[in-house]
């Protein structure tokens, strides 16, 4: 299946000392490329055609139109892929023209972002890093009063998928150091997966893949996180419609707090045939669990 990994981009070489016991010799180490990505709008609002920056985000470069997209969706400032015109990387700066990316919007529609109290400024470690309140990353999702379908998965399903997301996990294998969002059916069918070294960005790039794909809402899709799941990750996946999320790592009280006010279920330490439930949701059935 085709998966989208990234491009060799997000891979670099570098020569480092390896230390093993009391010796140490020369090695030829990969490491995961981190770059700024700047996200602009641009729309006409009374006759005049502005711009605006919206985000600085540090992340692995690759499904960067994804990514923006994705953002702007999962952050309430776009409801659907028909308020995008068109998405193209800037070339006032030859320099940095790669990392600058502007999402233009289709005429006529203007985006509300004073509605927004957060400062777009986020890290690879840190998605809610400025922003002012709890409160303001509340964003009201346009499918949460969507009827969910009732979604039935094999204890043995769930058990296999935080294996399968590693094993296409390929930047993760050759440097340890790359976040996956992997979106599975309830037969643990891979459908895509987005790596990044932030693992916000990663979700974003898979939302953002969903949108263009005219897939939302994932209310009968699971998404598995490869590391823990935060309250922004959860935040997102209430945007996208997606009802079940399982991490290979820990959730946060507060992502757990979430899970329940939008009826997620939400799995944690999902590896090595275990699992713990944080909530089940009301839509949601593990079969053979005893």
């Amino acid at each position: 299946m085709k998966t989208n990994l990234l491009p060799h981009r997000a891979v670099n070489q570098i020569e480092i000392i390896k230390v093993k016991d009391n010796l140490s010799f020369a090695y030829t180490d990969d490491v995961s490329v981190e770059e700024p990505l700047e996200i602009r709008v641009s729309y006409h609002e009374g006759g005049q055609l502005e711009f605006k920056n919206i985000s600085v985000t540090m992340r692995t470069p690759g499904n960067d139109e994804e990514l923006a997209a994705g953002f702007l969706f999962t952050e309430g400032i776009i409801s659907g892929k028909q308020q995008i015109k068109n998405i193209y990387f800037s070339e006032a700066c030859a320099k940095n023209k790669e990392n600058i990316i502007i999402v233009e919007l289709k005429e006529g529609f203007i985006p509300d972002l004073m509605k927004t109290e957060r400062n777009f400024y986020t890290t690879s470690s840190c998605g809610v890093c400025g922003k002012g309140s709890i409160e303001s990353i509340r964003t009201v999702s346009a499918f949460q009063h969507h009827k969910k379908e009732n979604t039935r998965v094999t204890l043995e399903t769930l058990y296999q998928l935080s294996g399968k997301l590693q094993a296409f996990q390929n930047n993760f294998s050759a440097t340890g150091g790359i976040h996956a969002s992997g979106l599975f059916d309830a037969e643990g069918n891979l459908l895509a997966l987005r790596e990044d070294v932030g693992r916000h960005n990663a979700l974003d790039k898979l939302i953002g893949h969903a949108l263009s794909a005219d897939m939302l809402p994932l209310h009968d899709k699971m998404l598995v996180l490869s590391g823990r799941a935060s309250f922004e990750l959860i935040q997102k996946a209430v945007m996208a419609g997606i009802s079940t999320v399982a991490a290979i790592g820990a959730p946060s009280s507060l992502a757990v707090d979430l899970a329940k006010e939008f009826d997620i279920t939400l799995v944690g330490f999902l590896r090595d045939n275990r699992l713990n439930i944080y909530h089940s949701g009301s839509h949601f059935n593990i079969e053979n669990l005893l």
